[in-house]
C-alpha cells in the first residue's frame, strides 16, 4: 500500500515532458490560438444559449448569468496562463498535475479531462448535424430517419451528418496543424461576421420595454428549478459556463506553440475576451427584441428573431454560416483531444501506441482513436444526453489547476521556467478562482454530478489495472 502512495504522489520531472514532446512541430502563432480559442468557445451555444437560460431561468438578467460565468472562467483562464506559460507541454491539466501534484492527481485531472474531449467531439458533431437537417428541410430535404438519429432514438440507427463531419475534420487534422490553423482561421473570421450581423440588426429591433423587469420575480418551478432572482441568475451561471470552458483545448496544443511564454497567455486571455464580449453582445440584443418567455422551448431563439423581426433572409444567412462555423469548434477539440490522448500513451497511463508520433511529427494514431470514439458515442446517445455529461469533469480539472498554482509559484525559477505571465492578486485570486469553479460544479444538476462520479469510478479501475502498472513517469 505504501509504494502505491508513494507512485500515486510521485511528481514527474518537467525536463522529461520536455524531451518527450521535443519532437512536435511548433508551428502555431498568437492569431492561431485565438482562432482556435474563439472557434472552440464560441461555438453553437452562442446561437442557442442567451435564448434557452433567458427563458428557463433568468429573464433580461441572462446578461448577469453570463458576466458572472465570465468573471469565474476568466479567474481560471488567469490560472491556465501562468501554467501554460511555465509548463507549455502536450496535455494541458494532465501534464501540469502530474508535475506539481504527482501522477496520481495527474491522471484524475486528465481522465477528466477526456470525457470532455471524448464526449464533447461527440456532442458538437451532434449539434452540427442538427442544425444542418434544421437548414435543408427550410428547402423541402429531409434525411430519412434511420440516417438522421443516434440508434434507438426516433428510429435512429446512424447520425450520418455527425460521422460525416468527424471524419472530414480527422482527415483536415491528419494533413497537419499548420493546414488546419489556416482553414480554422478564415471559418472563425466567417462566423464572428455573421454574429456582427445579427447584432447590427438584431439592435434596430430592440424594444427597451422587453428588459422590464430586468430581474423578474423569484419563483420555483414545477420541475424544482429556479426562475428570476439572484436564485435564477445563479442557475444560469452553471449552465452558461460550459460555453466557456474552450480554453482549455489552446493549453493542450502547448506542445506545438511557437514562443508558448507569450503565445500561450495571449491566446487564452485573448480568445476569452473576444468570446465574452460577443456572448453578452448577442444576450442583450436577444432579450430585449422580444420578451424572453418567447425564447421556451426554442431550439433557435437567434433564426426565429430575425425571421419575426422581418429579416428571414438575414436569418437563413446567420444560420448557414452557424452551422459552417460550428466546424471550427470540431477542430478545436479534436486537435485538443489528440493531444490529451498522446500525453497519456506517452507517459505509459494508456496504450503507448497512442503516444507514438508519425513521420511528420503528428500524434495521428491517437486522432484516429478519438476519430473512431466520438463516431461511436455520437452514434449511440442523443445530443441532450451528451449535454450533461460534458461539464462536471471540466470543472473539477479547473479546481486542480487553480489549487496548482500554489504548488507552481515556489519551484518557479527553480525545476520550472519563470513565465512571462503570471496570475495576478497572487496568493488570493487563485482561491477565489477556486470557490468559484466549485460553486459551478455545486449548481450543476444531479445527473451530471452521478455520471461524473461513474466515470471516475471508471477510470480508478482503469489506472490501477492499466496505468499505474505501466507507467513511464520517471
Amino acid at each position: 500500500m505504501s509504494s502505491f502512495i508513494k507512485k500515486f504522489i510521485h511528481k514527474e520531472d518537467p525536463s522529461q515532458y520536455e524531451d518527450k514532446d521535443a519532437n512536435l512541430v511548433r508551428t502555431l502563432t498568437v492569431k492561431d490560438f485565438l482562432s482556435l480559442g474563439v472557434g472552440t468557445i464560441v461555438s453553437t451555444t452562442i446561437f442557442t444559449l442567451p435564448g434557452v437560460v433567458a427563458a428557463e431561468h433568468a429573464g433580461p438578467a441572462v446578461v448577469l448569468s453570463f458576466l458572472a460565468a465570465a468573471v469565474v472562467a476568466g479567474l481560471v483562464a488567469f490560472a491556465y496562463a501562468e501554467m501554460a506559460s511555465a509548463m507549455p507541454f502536450a496535455g494541458s491539466a494532465y501534464s501540469w498535475i502530474n508535475v506539481i501534484f504527482g501522477e496520481g492527481f495527474g491522471w484524475i485531472a486528465g481522465w477528466a479531462l477526456l470525457a470532455e474531449y471524448f464526449i464533447a467531439v461527440a456532442f458538437v458533431a451532434s449539434g452540427l448535424s442538427a442544425n444542418f437537417r434544421g437548414l435543408i428541410s427550410t428547402v423541402g430535404l429531409k434525411l430519412p430517419a434511420a440516417l438522421a438519429n443516434p440508434l434507438g432514438t426516433n428510429g435512429g440507427i446512424i447520425d450520418i451528418v455527425a460521422l460525416i463531419v468527424i471524419l472530414l475534420v480527422a482527415i483536415l487534422l491528419a494533413c497537419g496543424t499548420s493546414e488546419a490553423a489556416r482553414i480554422e482561421n478564415a471559418l472563425v473570421v466567417l462566423k464572428v461576421l455573421a454574429i456582427i450581423l445579427f447584432i447590427i440588426v438584431g439592435v434596430t429591433s430592440v424594444h427597451l420595454s422587453n428588459y422590464v423587469p430586468f430581474i423578474p420575480h423569484p419563483r420555483v418551478l414545477p420541475d424544482g428549478s429556479h426562475f428570476g432572482g439572484w436564485s435564477g441568475i445563479y442557475a444560469g451561471v452553471s449552465m452558461i459556463f460550459l460555453s466557456y470552458i474552450g480554453f482549455d483545448s489552446i493549453a493542450a496544443n502547448a506542445g506545438e506553440a511557437k514562443d508558448p511564454q507569450k503565445t500561450m497567455p495571449r491566446g487564452i486571455l485573448g480568445s476569452l475576451a473576444i468570446a465574452v464580449t460577443l456572448f453578452v453582445a448577442v444576450a442583450l440584443v436577444l432579450v430585449g427584441m422580444f420578451h424572453y418567455s418567447n425564447y421556451a422551448n426554442n431550439a433557435e431563439p437567434v433564426g426565429w428573431a430575425l425571421r419575426t423581426a422581418g429579416h428571414p433572409a438575414v436569418a437563413s444567412l446567420v444560420q448557414a454560416i452557424a452551422v459552417i462555423g460550428m466546424f471550427t469548434a470540431l477542430i478545436g477539440m479534436m486537435m485538443a483531444g489528440s493531444r490529451l490522448l498522446y500525453s497519456f500513451g506517452r507517459d505509459g497511463m494508456l496504450p503507448k501506441w497512442l503516444g507514438k508520433l508519425n513521420r511528420h511529427q503528428l500524434p495521428n494514431q491517437a486522432l484516429l482513436f478519438l476519430t473512431v470514439t466520438g463516431i461511436i458515442i455520437g452514434s449511440l446517445f442523443p445530443f441532450a444526453f451528451l449535454a450533461q455529461l460534458i461539464s462536471a469533469g471540466t470543472l473539477i480539472a479547473f479546481m486542480f489547476v487553480t489549487l496548482g498554482i500554489y504548488a507552481l509559484r515556489p519551484r518557479e525559477g527553480k525545476d520550472i521556467a519563470v513565465p512571462s505571465f503570471k496570475m495576478p492578486f497572487y496568493p488570493v485570486l487563485p482561491a477565489l478562482a477556486f470557490l468559484g469553479t466549485l460553486a459551478v460544479f455545486w449548481g450543476l444538476d444531479y445527473q451530471a454530478k452521478l455520471y461524473s462520479l461513474i466515470w471516475f469510478a471508471i477510470g480508478l479501475v482503469v489506472y490501477l489495472a492499466y496505468g499505474a502498472r505501466n507507467s513511464r513517469i520517471k
